[in-house]
C-alpha cells in the first residue's frame, strides 16, 4: 500500500468519497493520469464514488471544449465518472459562504490595485502590513461586495486573517474578483467569480469528500483550505487535503501554462498533438490506456519528489506492444532488389503474430522485384555483418534465401538497385545445407502501398515516404509492428500516413 492508503486504512472506511477536480483550461497531461489513476483507483478499490469536478472559477481562460476532451480522456483510460460536476454549479452557495464571511468580520473589501496587494503581503523574510481598507464596517463591506457581484467597481473580496502570518499565502488572501467574461457554464448571470483556493475546500466540503488529495505544491495552500472550512463553522467532518509527489518524467515539461505557449506560438499543431505529453497527444502517438496505467503504478505515490526515467514510460508500452501488435512489412528507406534467375512468382504465409497464433496469418504475393532497408546492403563488410552484401547471403522474411552478386550506382556512386539471385532449395521450410544468419523483411515493388512515416525528436516532426504491404491500408486505431523497425499507429484521416510510436528496444535499465 502506498502512504494515502494507510492513512485511509488506520481511520474509519465509512464515507470515503474521493474526487478528481480539473480546470477546465487545457488538456490533460501525463501528470493528470497520475492523479486520475490515484483517486478513481481508490474509489474502484472501496468500492466508492469518485466525482469528476470541473473547477471552473475562471471564465477567461477556461472553455468547453476543454470540458469535452478531459472527458473524453478520462472515459479512454476506462474510469467511470457518472454525471460530471462543476464548482460554477455551486456558485449560489459559494456567494453565500462569502457573505458569510463579511458578516463574521473575517473579509473584507479591498480598493487597492493587485500590485499594491502584492507589495502589502511582504516577502518571506518580512511581514505584511494592513490593507487601509481592512477596518472597513461589516455593512459597507456587505454592500460593496453586492454591487461587485452586479459588475460594478474594481474592489476585491479578501479574507482577514493575519498579515504577520509566516505562510504568505494566509496574509489576507483575495477570494473574490470581478470578471467581465461570458462562463462556458452559467453565461452571464455571474459577474464576480470566487479565486480557486476559496472554491475548492467548498466545492470539497458540498461533495462530502472525505480525502482531498493534491500534489505537493499545494501543501503551502493547506492551512488556508482549513481555515476556511473553520472560519465558516461548517458541520463536521471536513475533508482531509493530503499531498503526494506530482509526475516529473526526465526531460518532459509537463506544465500546463509550457503546453499552452507551444500550441498558441504554433510550435505543436493543437493539444493533441503527437509530440505533446497530452493524453490526447500520447493516444495519436500510439500510447494506450493499460501502458499509462501500469506506468502511473510503476512511479508509485510518495511523498517524496523524484524525476523518472521517461525510457520506463516507453517500456510500460513496449511491453504490451510486443505481445499485442500484429507485425507487418514496411520498408522506410527503400532500396530495390532484383532476383534475375526468379521467373515462377507465387505467395508466401506470414504470421501476423509470431508470440500469438490466435492472430492467424496473412497472404502476400511475390515477384522477382523488391524493396528492402537501404541499410541491409553494404557492398563489403566484415563477418559480423549479417545482412546482404556482395556475395553474401540472407533470407527474406519467410521466403528463400538470396545472394548479392552486383549492384547498380547512379552518377553519383549511390547504389540504387542490388542484384541478386534465390536458391530454390532454401523455401522456408526447406532443409538447408548451410547456416544463413540474417533475416531481412521485404515489400513486394508491384504490389505495396505508398505510406508517409512521422518521426518524431522532442518537439520536432521528420516525415517521409515508404512502402508497405498492401494489409497496412487496413491497420486501425492499435499501433502495429512495423518488423525491425519500430511501432506505429496509423494517424487519423484518409491519408496512408504513420506516426512513430515507440522502437522496438528499451535503453531503459530498471
Amino acid at each position: 500500500m502506498n502512504f494515502i492508503e494507510e492513512i485511509i486504512e488506520e481511520g474509519s472506511k465509512e464515507n470515503l468519497q474521493f474526487r478528481f477536480p480539473p480546470e477546465p483550461n487545457g488538456y490533460l497531461h501525463l501528470g493528470h493520469a497520475k492523479a486520475i489513476c490515484l483517486n478513481f483507483g481508490l474509489a474502484e478499490k472501496y468500492k466508492v464514488g469518485c466525482n469528476l469536478r470541473f473547477d471552473d472559477t475562471n471564465p477567461l481562460a477556461e472553455d468547453s471544449i476543454f470540458t469535452d476532451s478531459i472527458e473524453a480522456d478520462i472515459k479512454w483510460l476506462g474510469f467511470d465518472y457518472g454525471k460530471p460536476l462543476y464548482t460554477s454549479d455551486y456558485f449560489t452557495f459559494l456567494n453565500e459562504c462569502a457573505e458569510n464571511l463579511i458578516m463574521a468580520d473575517k473579509a473584507y473589501m479591498d480598493d487597492s490595485t493587485s500590485e499594491e496587494i502584492r507589495e502589502m503581503k511582504g516577502d518571506l523574510e518580512n511581514g505584511g502590513q494592513d490593507s487601509p481598507y481592512r477596518t472597513r464596517s461589516i455593512q459597507e463591506n456587505l454592500d460593496r461586495f453586492n454591487k461587485m457581484c452586479k459588475g460594478e467597481g474594481d474592489s476585491v473580496l479578501r479574507a482577514k486573517i493575519d498579515m504577520q502570518h509566516q505562510n504568505i499565502l494566509m496574509r489576507d488572501p483575495v477570494i473574490y474578483r470581478r470578471i467581465d467574461a461570458t462562463h462556458h457554464n452559467t453565461g452571464d448571470i455571474w459577474k464576480a467569480y470566487p479565486m480557486y483556493d476559496f472554491a475548492h475546500p467548498l466545492s470539497d466540503w458540498y461533495e462530502k469528500i472525505s480525502h482531498s488529495l493534491c500534489t505537493l505544491e499545494f501543501k503551502e495552500h493547506r492551512p488556508f483550505y482549513e481555515w476556511l472550512l473553520n472560519a465558516l463553522e461548517l458541520k463536521q467532518p471536513h475533508p482531509r487535503q493530503i499531498e503526494f509527489s506530482r509526475l516529473n518524467i526526465e526531460g518532459v515539461k509537463l506544465s500546463k501554462r509550457h503546453l499552452k505557449e507551444l500550441v498558441d506560438e504554433g510550435v505543436v499543431d493543437g493539444w493533441d498533438d503527437p509530440r505533446m505529453p497530452t493524453l490526447s497527444g500520447l493516444r495519436r502517438r500510439g500510447f494506450t490506456p493499460d501502458s499509462i496505467k501500469n506506468f502511473c503504478a510503476k512511479v508509485g505515490i510518495t511523498k517524496r519528489e523524484s524525476e523518472i526515467e521517461r525510457h520506463l514510460l516507453e517500456e510500460c508500452l513496449r511491453e504490451e506492444l510486443n505481445e499485442k501488435s500484429m507485425r507487418q512489412m514496411v520498408v522506410l528507406d527503400p532500396l530495390k532488389l532484383t532476383i534475375k534467375n526468379l521467373h515462377e512468382f507465387g505467395k508466401v504465409i506470414i504470421e501476423n503474430n509470431p508470440g500469438n497464433s490466435d492472430d492467424g496469418s496473412r497472404l502476400l504475393n511475390y515477384t522477382n522485384e523488391f524493396w528492402i532497408e537501404r541499410a541491409d546492403f553494404r557492398e563489403e563488410a566484415n563477418r559480423k555483418y549479417h545482412r546482404l552484401k556482395i556475395g553474401g547471403e540472407v533470407r527474406l522474411k519467410g521466403l528463400f534465401v538470396v545472394k548479392a552478386i552486383d549492384c547498380v550506382k547512379d552518377k553519383d556512386g549511390n547504389v540504387v538497385e542490388v542484384i541478386a539471385e534465390y536458391d530454390p532449395k532454401s523455401f522456408s521450410g526447406m532443409e538447408l545445407d548451410r547456416k544463413v544468419k540474417g533475416t531481412i523483411h521485404w515489400v513486394n515493388m508491384n504490389e505495396c502501398e505508398e505510406v508517409l512515416i512521422h518521426n518524431f525528436d522532442g518537439y520536432k516532426k521528420m516525415s517521409a515516404l515508404a512502402y508497405g504491404e498492401p494489409f497496412v491500408k487496413l491497420t486501425k486505431d492499435y499501433p502495429v509492428q512495423f518488423m525491425r523497425n519500430g511501432y506505429y499507429i496509423r494517424e487519423r484521416g484518409e491519408e496512408l500516413s504513420f506516426n512513430h510510436t515507440v522502437s522496438l528496444k528499451s535503453s531503459y535499465k530498471g
